[in-house]
């Protein structure tokens, strides 16, 4: 598929590669030059305030984890079997 470069350096990305990643106005594309080659894609932007929510979150159940206080699993089937038992 070609694309041709309009005014303000602006470029309209094709229907069907929109359609195929399921993309919407909006989302955020990175653009970024390799090896002579323009690539651009999509990225998901979280709030820092979410990651370090959930930085915090991973460091307690790491924590948990450490201290005996988190139960462990070896299989998703393990941890059914313990819940169904309760």
């Amino acid at each position: 598929m070609l694309a041709e470069l309009r005014q303000k350096a602006q470029i309209t990305i094709p229907k069907e590669i929109i359609v195929k990643l399921g993309l919407s106005e909006g989302d955020t594309l990175d653009i970024f030059e390799k090896d002579g080659v323009i690539c651009i894609m999509p990225v998901v932007v979280y709030p820092k305030k979410y990651l370090n929510e959930l930085r915090d979150e991973i460091d307690e159940v790491k924590s948990k984890i450490a201290s005996g206080e988190q139960p462990v699993f070896d299989s998703v089937d393990a941890l059914f079997d313990k819940l169904e038992a309760e």
